[in-house]
């Protein structure tokens, strides 16, 4: 198609980057690929950007300002209580493996990876991010009730980080599932009252002789 220009050429790149990169990654994505789908010349693009990792650094801030990953939108969510937006990340990471799309996992995750060590601001952003995410974890745990809700966020983070790889990997629904059951383990134990546990410790089982 025609190559253009003038208004409306950095929000084209930028949507193609969204794209592209996310469906076939970030090396594999030449300027060529980009100018082409972004309808824009060369010239036009180096306008707007000054290099393509200019634009992987925009294109992870653009995603972070439209809200990251829709399972991570879920701990925002007024209509569920705190302990089950915690495990609404999960459940929106399973639909998606049910979808007929391949996932392709965290664009930060997967930006970091490409890197390599070899873009600094795209390391930063996805630090920023990760952490921001482990931080909203812990708010949630905290408003679910949890004794130490810095630990929980933290506990949780690793399964869900780890479930999103691994998805990215094989495509595998029960993958979701088992995130899912294992991050409701961690949820239950961290919201136990002590009294409760105490109480239970305390019960005689059906074995034991009266006054053990």
């Amino acid at each position: 198609m025609h190559a253009t220009g003038g208004r409306g050429a950095r929000g084209r790149i930028l949507r193609a980057a969204g794209q592209l990169f996310y469906e076939r990654g970030i090396h594999a994505t030449g300027v060529a690929a980009l100018v082409e789908a972004a309808h824009v010349s060369t010239r036009t693009f180096y306008q707007q950007f000054e290099s393509k990792s200019a634009l992987v650094e925009e294109y992870l801030r653009q995603f972070e300002a439209n809200g990251a990953l829709e399972s991570e939108r879920q701990l925002s969510r007024e209509d569920l209580p705190p302990a089950q937006r915690l495990l609404a990340i999960f459940d929106t990471l399973e639909e998606a493996l049910r979808s007929p799309a391949a996932v392709r996992g965290c664009p930060f995750h997967n930006a970091a990876v490409e890197a390599a060590g070899e873009m600094p601001e795209v390391a930063r952003l996805t630090e920023q991010h990760k952490q921001a995410f482990r931080d909203r974890l812990a708010a949630v745990a905290a408003q679910a009730g949890a004794a130490d809700a810095a630990s929980l966020g933290r506990q949780l983070a690793v399964i869900y980080e780890g479930a999103t790889a691994l998805a990215a990997s094989c495509n595998d629904a029960h993958v979701a599932d088992d995130a899912r059951a294992a991050a409701a383990t961690l949820l239950k134990a961290a919201l136990q009252r002590p009294d409760d546990a105490a109480g239970r410790d305390s019960c005689p089982t059906a074995d034991a002789p009266p006054g053990a």
